[in-house]
């Protein structure tokens, strides 16, 4: 509890410092209405009582030739809205991370935008594209996208995300930081996007145009792509929410997962909102075996109705993050942000759904391990400018992981592959310790690990072969 302060009094604190930011009231309220569930003692945390196995969920290979129509018919009232709010800065970025290279000198925006040109081509649908930029992202996200005059459309290239101040875990009051003001502030959460939505004007406008059905999901995410057999069934279901999930794996079990209540709602439970005594059962990839890929299907009509009832608060479950006010140094002060989760809204629509969807939808970069195996040969960029898995890979992409002392940084992991990644395709796994830096034409066979002698590098010669036995 605060000790000097009322809840009210310390509040004003919080609305002047954000109105003088410029921030609308709606969001004020919005922040508000999380800031005194910190204050009651509010943790965020969803215990195993309120998050119930999900059994089972109808899978993609079920959806049939009728929905393929559907989505066809449904197409010219869809549109496809990534978020693009991200800096990459665990990779060490300090620009858009959706403008890294990724495949044959194309970025993620890139190859999003000639996807979205290669649909309304082909299919003849208006499709526009929307992204949800933050105040560090959008001048040069925009910038970039002026290269493609054909992406002209009929409502605007994207909207902002809000931003928060940033609260002292001692005292619960705005925290300060001199040194460098921005860093008092943070991104909401990408569950900002339902209320950055309508305090843009963008849902409104949207509406306006005559879209109806909007695909959601993340610009790092290059296997999610807009799919007419998912959009007929959403459309010809009248679904008002749809969460694409996938079969959680060992590699997931840290990550969030989807959950029943006991009032037999859907809905998300993220890492943070585990209680550390429940953290194994969490990670019980058996017991909860669906993971949000976040890929979400939004019915427009439904969330400005939803809006409107609830006064533009949509109450979706609170997440006390707790980090150092200056991310790049873990020893200065402790600070809370109150974010939310997008797909968490799975509870807020009656009538919501899951769908589970192959793998190959979801192909995030999260480090530069996830980075070089988008980069190399495992991957193919194909004529639609979508992405598949080559032949040798078996469908299951090789798993990558690099020693982050020498790779956690983007630019120091393309200093160790200056000719570019080795050739992954019939790899099943590549672990790297030290520092290795690789040359021209390296290939991995198998299960292999690198490793440099300590306290020394290691130079892996162009051409080389590398063979489970071999290293």
């Amino acid at each position: 509890m605060i000790k000097t302060q009322t809840t009210t009094s310390a509040f004003s604190m919080f609305e002047r410092k954000m109105q003088e930011a410029g921030i609308s009231q709606t969001f004020i309220d919005n922040y508000r209405f999380y800031y005194e569930q910190l204050v009651e003692g509010a943790t965020g945390f969803i215990t195993r009582d309120e998050a119930l196995p999900v059994e089972s969920l109808l899978t993609y290979d079920q959806l049939n030739g009728t929905y393929i129509s559907a989505g066809q018919t449904a197409l010219q009232r869809a549109l496809v809205l990534k978020l693009n709010g991200g800096l990459g800065t665990s990779m060490g970025m300090d620009g858009p991370k959706s403008l890294l290279p990724v495949k044959d000198d194309l970025s993620f925006l890139d190859i999003i935008v000639r996807q979205i040109l290669h649909l309304r081509a082909t299919t003849g649908a208006r499709i526009p594209l929307v992204l949800m930029n933050s105040f560090a992202t959008r001048a040069a996200t925009l910038a970039a996208l002026g290269k493609y005059s054909a992406l002209a459309q009929d409502v605007p290239l994207d909207f902002m995300q809000h931003m928060e101040p940033k609260i002292w875990k001692e005292t619960l009051l705005p925290a300060e930081w001199p040194d460098d003001p921005e860093k008092e502030w943070c991104p909401p959460g990408h569950g900002d996007i339902y209320t950055a939505l309508v305090d843009s004007g963008a849902l409104r406008a949207l509406l306006d145009a005559g879209y109806e059905y909007a695909f959601v999901s993340n610009s790092d995410n290059l296997g999610a792509v807009l799919d007419p057999a998912i959009l007929g069934y959403f459309a010809a279901e009248q679904i008002p929410f749809l969460m694409e999930v996938a079969q959680r794996t060992p590699a997931d079990r840290k990550g969030g997962h989807l959950a029943r209540s006991s009032d037999g709602r859907l809905i998300l439970r993220e890492s943070a909102q585990c209680p550390p005594d429940e953290e194994s059962e969490f990670q019980d990839i058996e017991r909860y075996r669906y993971f949000n890929t976040n890929n979400l299907w939004i019915n427009l009509h439904t969330l400005a109705d939803i809006l409107e009832q609830q006064q533009g608060v949509l109450g979706l479950p609170l997440i006390r993050n707790e980090k150092p006010i200056d991310p790049s140094m873990p020893s200065t002060p402790r600070v809370y942000q109150l974010e939310t989760a997008m797909g968490s809204a799975i509870s807020v629509f009656a009538g919501a759904q899951a769908l589970c969807v192959p793998r190959n939808r979801f192909v995030p970069v999260k480090k530069n391990s996830d980075l070089l195996v988008l980069m190399s040969d495992a991957y193919v960029l194909n004529d639609d400018f979508t992405l598949t898995l080559a032949d040798e890979c078996n469908n299951s992409p090789p798993v990558v992981t690099l020693d982050d002392r020498y790779y956690q940084l983007y630019n120091d992991m393309r200093a160790r592959f200056p000719a570019g990644p080795p050739s992954l395709r019939r790899c099943r796994s590549l672990t790297v310790h030290g520092d290795v830096t690789f040359g021209r034409n390296v290939t991995v066979h198998g299960k292999v690990t690198v490793a440099a002698p300590i306290g020394e590098s290691l130079y892996i010669a162009d051409d080389t072969i590398l063979h489970p036995t071999s290293t």
